[in-house]
């Protein structure tokens, strides 16, 4: 999807034509769909994550049938809108499941007994964590701000602004924090890697 995606930003570029955004809520989604997780576990225990099914199968059907929906305006003009903000709304709220911003929102308002053993907590002070949150939520609300008034032309620029931002935190955070908190490795792996090294030692 992304290689795609690039393609198509570098020939719209070259036409004039608007830009393609890669699709967020429907590419967790897909991959969402093809996790792999251990069916057998103990009460209580999260199934823990086996790998991902590669295919490319569903991922072109889904972009056949949406380049097929322009053909099918007559019929779709009967599904209610409350219908399809429904399902955007399932969507998003299901593919925030697993994702670092949101897990460190829902720490702002859970006590430290109930919260999860996240491998950010293990090495990174919990008000730390609280700051690099706001941070990003604060830029994140900025940017929204920004798309919906008459300044969206800047939108681009401001997205430019947020590598100095980046580059800013370096002031108020340890690169070993940093590490920690704005890895790309997903947590289950980094975890098992902690876990690891604790039982080396």
């Amino acid at each position: 999807d992304l290689l795609m995606v690039g393609v198509m930003l570098g020939i719209c570029s070259i036409m004039g034509l608007p830009w393609f955004v890669a699709a967020t809520v429907l590419s967790i989604s897909h991959v969402n769909s093809l996790k792999v997780e251990s069916e057998c576990s103990a009460p209580g225990e999260q199934p823990k994550f086996l790998g991902i099914r590669e295919q490319r199968v569903t991922g072109l059907m889904i972009f056949v049938l949406m380049g097929l929906s322009v053909f099918m305006t007559s019929v779709l003009r009967f599904i209610p809108m409350p219908v399809l903000y429904g399902v955007f709304l399932y969507m998003g709220v299901s593919s925030l499941k697993g994702i670092q911003f949101f897990d460190r929102i829902k720490l702002f308002g859970m006590p430290a007994k109930h919260q999860p053993d996240l491998i950010y907590l293990r090495y990174v002070p919990l008000w730390k964590v609280h700051i690099f949150t706001v941070v990003q939520l604060t830029c994140l609300v900025l940017l929204w701000v920004i798309k919906a008034s008459a300044a969206a032309v800047v939108f681009p620029m401001m997205v430019l602004a947020l590598v100095f931002i980046r580059k800013l935190m370096d002031l108020c955070f340890t690169k070993r924090e940093l590490s920690w908190l704005d890895d790309l490795m997903p947590e289950s792996k980094k975890k098992k890697e902690d876990d690891k090294k604790k039982k080396e030692k």
